[in-house]
């Protein structure tokens, strides 16, 4: 699918034939370049269980290289910390940064497919922007994701998933990604 010279996500097609337009009128920047768009997403896993099972590690990669479709980095402790049994250069988490098309194939499969299979779903919350343009939220199970086998797991991981964008304000960037269709709450009640 990604090696096809002709094809174009769904959602980046979108953002180059309607949404970018909008974010120029909405905003009136007087360069396109101007408009905000998405520049990487990041995904996260923390593995805590790492410590006392090294196997773990390996079940969250590959885990995450499934969600992604490519291969995640193993991130490593910095420095020791004997309360917590972490030894320097210790494995604890793995994460992946998704650019360019794999990015929006991400972000299409995770609001269209991943966010409705969510319990208890009722949307995203808008305080979680950084003030800079950047959205970071977490998600309780990995299993929402379509490309974990259910039957194959031996442990239900949480995930960081921080979406950066070109914006320069949170409202700029709330307006991007609500027109990607992200859920966010009916802009009159955003209490959430």
């Amino acid at each position: 699918m990604l090696d096809d010279a002709n094809y174009m996500p769904r959602l980046k097609a979108q953002y180059n034939e309607t949404i970018k337009a909008a974010l120029i009128e909405k905003f009136g920047y007087k360069n396109a370049m101007q408009a905000p768009r998405l520049d990487k997403i990041v995904l996260n896993i923390g593995c805590g269980e790492a410590v006392a099972d090294s196997k773990k590690i390996k079940s969250a990669e590959n885990d995450l290289m499934l969600i992604a479709g490519q291969k995640p980095v193993i991130t490593r402790a910095k420095k020791s910390i004997a309360g917590f049994k972490v030894r320097e250069d210790m494995p604890l988490g793995v994460k992946v940064t998704l650019r360019g098309d794999r990015m929006y194939d991400f972000l299409d499969r995770f609001i269209t497919v991943a966010m409705p299979r969510i319990r208890d779903f009722r949307g995203v919350s808008v305080k979680s922007f950084d003030g800079r343009g950047n959205y970071a939220m977490g998600i309780k199970e990995h299993l929402v994701f379509p490309e974990i086998n259910f039957d194959k797991i031996d442990v239900n991981w949480g995930m960081d998933v921080v979406i950066a964008t070109t914006a320069t304000t949170d409202d700029e960037a709330l307006a991007l990604l609500r027109a990607f269709n992200m859920p966010f709450p009916a802009e009159s009640g955003e209490t959430e």
